[in-house]
């Protein structure tokens, strides 16, 4: 669905403020290397999530426990990957600068 022009008005704006506020990480937007970056971390993670899988199978297939624990884990580890850090700190709430912890 192709933007309104108030819709692409009010984005050119927001591109206008970012550029302002943070220049280099504009540049870096725009430049594409985080999507590159994003998109073979995101393959890296499925694969790495798809070999732990076959070790957890593997293990439960032999009942060997250390072997099902291990792939659960390396599929852990792919999974981490594949969500990403970066997203975690996102679910966290933002501190205002004037909140008193103490009440």
């Amino acid at each position: 669905m192709p933007l309104s022009d108030r819709e692409r008005k009010q984005l050119e704006e927001l591109e206008a403020d970012l550029a302002a506020d943070d220049p280099r990480l504009a540049q870096r937007l725009s430049s594409g290397s985080l999507k590159s970056r994003l998109k073979a971390r995101m393959s890296i993670g499925a694969l790495v999530c798809l070999i732990g899988l076959v070790v957890l199978i593997a293990g439960v297939s032999t009942q060997i426990v250390v072997v099902g624990v291990g792939g659960f884990l390396v599929m852990g580890a792919g999974a981490y990957l594949l969500v990403g850090a970066h997203s975690f700190r996102f679910l966290k709430s933002p501190k205002s600068p004037d909140a008193d912890p103490k009440g």
